[in-house]
């Protein structure tokens, strides 16, 4: 039993494992409809439960239907439908409870303080499905996306990010080190990279390098990513932010300083940060980006099971 919470704490290794099991079984599922079992059905007769502190999309559906896939029920929840969110509970004594009626919890959390306490008294494993400091499963997802479409390890590959300092950047960060590749980091001063993720990355990884200017960061690279610059639970001026990041929008100059054959990446939902005309061309591999967090996923799944093939 193995948890899966952030990039770092996951020996290469075993991510690579996870990325090569998702490949075998994306190509498996060609001609299978989305509720079609996998013959295997490797996680037959288990429960897996998902948790939602946060609104959720992709990663809601993607997780059901690995779930589904893999022959296991599901039941999604969410946060205020428990008792530890109106302080009636103890989250070790939820946790106890979760450990004897599910197989496996899925957590979207606002607090990374609670994502570390329930992983304590879990006896089941847990996957972060995010947290306010990382993202895990979207970024092994988006290199699983980036070495399909590229035909070739990330190792080899450029990327960059243009926007936020946020959870998802922070994954990101850690998985220069962990798949050992070239990463350019573009934001405004005032919006730098989180020190306790950067100064970690840094020790282990000296290409990873901050630009205040999108075009010296974007020039030669083979992928460009972001995400929303205004998230959900932002605490800020939101108009300030806004104005702060107005020259990193993502447009056609800039994509135009990558490689011919860059590709465009993010993560969604999607704001004002990058411009129609590229988030809508055949650069922009968003749709498949999104389409391949259930495959990663499932194979999340099974690595926290011991089930790697």
């Amino acid at each position: 039993m193995k948890h899966f919470l952030n990039l770092k704490e996951i020996p290469k290794k075993k991510l690579r494992s996870i990325l090569s099991d998702a490949k075998k079984r994306k190509k498996y599922r060609e001609n299978f409809n989305n509720l079609d079992l996998d013959k295997t059905e490797l996680l037959n007769g288990k429960i897996i439960i998902q948790i939602f502190d946060k609104p959720s999309l992709r990663t809601r559906l993607s997780f059901y239907l690995a779930v589904k896939q893999l022959g296991a029920g599901i039941i999604t929840v969410k946060n205020d439908e428990l008792h530890f969110a109106k302080g009636e509970e103890s989250i070790a004594d939820t946790a106890k409870i979760l450990s004897n009626y599910a197989d496996g919890i899925i957590l979207r959390s606002n607090s990374d303080k609670k994502m570390e306490e329930f992983s304590r008294y879990l006896n089941i494993p847990l996957i972060n499905g995010l947290t306010p400091s990382s993202h895990p499963v979207q970024i092994l997802s988006d290199i699983f996306t980036i070495e399909e479409i590229k035909k070739k390890p990330i190792a080899k590959l450029k990327i960059c990010w243009i926007g936020d300092s946020n959870n998802v950047l922070n994954s990101l960060m850690e998985a220069s080190v962990k798949f050992s590749f070239k990463l350019n980091i573009a934001c405004p001063k005032n919006y730098s990279p989180n020190n306790k993720f950067f100064s970690w990355v840094k020790r282990n990884n000296k290409y990873v390098l901050v630009y205040n200017d999108p075009l010296k960061a974007a020039r030669d690279v083979d992928v460009i990513m972001s995400d929303k610059v205004i998230s959900l639970n932002d605490k800020v001026n939101k108009k300030n932010k806004i104005k702060d990041f107005k020259k990193f929008k993502i447009n056609k100059q800039i994509i135009k300083v990558a490689k011919k054959d860059a590709i465009f990446l993010h993560c969604l939902p999607r704001g004002n940060e990058v411009s129609e005309d590229v988030f809508s061309s055949n650069q922009s591999k968003v749709w498949l980006q999104a389409i391949n967090r259930t495959h990663v996923q499932k194979s999340i799944l099974l690595y926290c099971f011991d089930k790697l093939r």
